[in-house]
């Protein structure tokens, strides 16, 4: 397969910007320090501004303000070097598109829609009443149980389990391993045992939705769990029946979030993160990775951190200076108990 290649006027033809030096040939995209000169490379950190006057690469995005500190330098500039960088790069690596058809191992129920244009790879299950919307892409080994609906363009990677009932918009992806519409953990105790709860709900996932490997996401006791357009979950996340996560949340890798948690819009999750269940957490909130949020983020716009308790960042950070010096003050805390004839007895641990 011949791989693209751009020129940087033909770059910045597409995605705006303004390029500068020589129009020069761009095959690919690399780290600075890798680059050789059919390579773009970045600058979104000025820390990292050693690095273009010693990288090889043909061209370079950076800033405007940066732009003036290397004046013998092919550039793109733009606005956010970061995000062009990303455009870029989906040039040279552009969405693979459907090749309409069924593979013959593939096991396609009678009434279930599939169009043409879909492609339906070895060993593909799809269910009964399943619909699917034009150009998805269904790998090898992945299973599209009853009566889910998919919509255009939804890519699954070999080995997704969607169970029954489950929504799909638009251009969703989903990673190998993920599972959509587990039941949730509903129980109920009967005195000596535990009784399961029928999980009849079911998952919605809005249109541009990416879903990690190995992430779960259950299906809701009555009512859908909800995940909004746009939002990103990375690998290994768990959420649990009946959570509703708003649109553009970001969440990364080894989070759980408990059952009946609402998570608002444009909110950012570190790796590790943990929650109580049924707790509100309101839009545009930043949580520190390894957090555990013990209660409601009621406040638009906090940041938060902290294994336990929860704290914001700046409670967290100036707390974090303390915890490095207890040794310390814990030495001078007996001086000062010796001098006042206060001492503790015991014995300390640590000593």
């Amino acid at each position: 397969m011949t791989r693209p290649s751009y020129t940087l006027s033909e770059i910045t033809a597409r995605l705006g910007g303004e390029w500068r030096g020589e129009d020069v040939r761009i095959s690919a995209v690399q780290p600075l320090s890798q680059a050789q000169a059919e390579h773009i490379g970045f600058l979104a950190n000025p820390k990292y501004k050693a690095e273009v006057a010693e990288s090889l690469a043909g061209a370079v995005i950076v800033s405007a303000k940066a732009a003036a500190e290397f004046p013998q330098r092919n550039l793109i500039i733009a606005a956010d070097p970061y995000l062009y960088f990303a455009k870029v790069a989906r040039l040279f690596s552009p969405i693979v598109e459907a090749k309409g058809g069924i593979h013959p191992t593939a096991v396609v129920e009678p009434n279930a829609i599939v169009p043409p244009s879909c492609e339906i790879g070895a060993h593909v299950y799809i269910g009964e009443h399943t619909v699917l919307g034009e150009r998805c892409r269904i790998l090898a080994g992945s299973v599209v149980e009853q009566n889910c609906t998919l919509g255009d363009d939804v890519l699954l990677h070999p080995n997704v389990t969607v169970y029954h009932g489950c929504t799909l918009g638009k251009r969703v992806e989903i990673h190998s391993g993920a599972v959509i519409g587990a039941d949730g953990f509903g129980l109920a105790f009967a005195g000596d045992s535990w009784f399961k709860i029928p999980q009849t709900g079911g998952v919605r996932l809005g249109d541009d939705v990416e879903i990690g490997s190995n992430t779960n996401i259950d299906r809701g006791a009555m009512s859908d769990t909800v995940i909004g357009e746009g939002t990103k979950i990375d690998n290994q996340v768990q959420i649990g029946h009946n959570c509703i996560i708003g649109k553009h949340t970001v969440i990364a890798a080894q989070t759980g979030i408990s059952g009946s948690t609402t998570i608002g819009s444009y909110c950012i999750f570190g790796g590790g993160v943990g929650t109580v269940g049924h707790i509100e957490i309101a839009d545009k909130t930043t949580v520190g990775g390894g957090t555990s949020i013990t209660h409601s983020i009621k406040e638009s716009g906090q940041h938060m951190a902290g294994p336990y308790p929860m704290q914001t960042h700046k409670e967290w950070a100036r707390n974090a200076v303390h915890i490095r010096r207890l040794s310390e003050m814990n030495k001078r805390i007996k001086v000062l108990e010796n001098q006042l004839g206060t001492a503790d007895t015991q014995t300390d641990p640590a000593e």
